[in-house]
């Protein structure tokens, strides 16, 4: 779905889309599980100059390895979103661009549209944590052998401490 000026000039746009898995590009370590859907309504902005306002709920779940023990972890994304798009200047410099305080949550596009795949491609990727766990109680993987600590004891010592960082340890914080 695409939203282009032309048909935001006329009226507001209502939405309510199911994404199958593989219809919005996630990095190869994420996978969607079921149906991505979203609902809301995309409008042009008044006295602006082709400001576009993108509102509603996202709903998916996202599986990728667990950050402690390499395992599939399932991560829900249930949210709101409320979004501005501006068109992107195209501005001769080679530098910083100054952003002024409001600017920071807007985003830009290029053209005369947005496409909603991408901005939920976008949304989705920043609602993730940025440690994923498969549970609070995940034990991880053994430093020594590499077994897996939730699935069995592996009885591994943990290697004795290099006492070349001793001195360290009578330093207070």
């Amino acid at each position: 779905m695409i939203f282009t000026i032309t048909e935001l000039e006329h009226h507001p746009i209502l939405f309510d889309v199911v994404y199958q898995p593989g219809e919005i590009e996630l990095p190869e370590e994420l996978r969607q599980v079921g149906g991505l859907h979203v609902e809301g309504s995309a409008e042009l902005l008044k006295n602006t100059l082709g400001e576009i306002r993108l509102r509603g709920h996202v709903k998916v779940e996202i599986e990728a390895a667990c950050d402690r023990c390499l395992e599939p972890a399932k991560v829900p994304v249930d949210s709101d979103f409320d979004l501005f798009y501006r068109p992107l200047e195209k501005v001769d410099t080679h530098g910083e661009i100054h952003l002024e305080e409001g600017e920071i949550d807007i985003s830009f596009y290029e053209g005369d549209s947005v496409a909603l795949r991408e901005v939920l491609r976008e949304f989705v990727l920043l609602s993730l944590p940025m440690r994923t766990v498969c549970s609070e109680e995940c034990r991880g993987l053994c430093p020594v052998c590499g077994e897996n600590r939730n699935l069995k004891p592996c009885g591994c010592t943990v290697a004795p401490k290099d006492e070349r960082w001793a001195g360290l340890k009578s330093l207070e914080l």
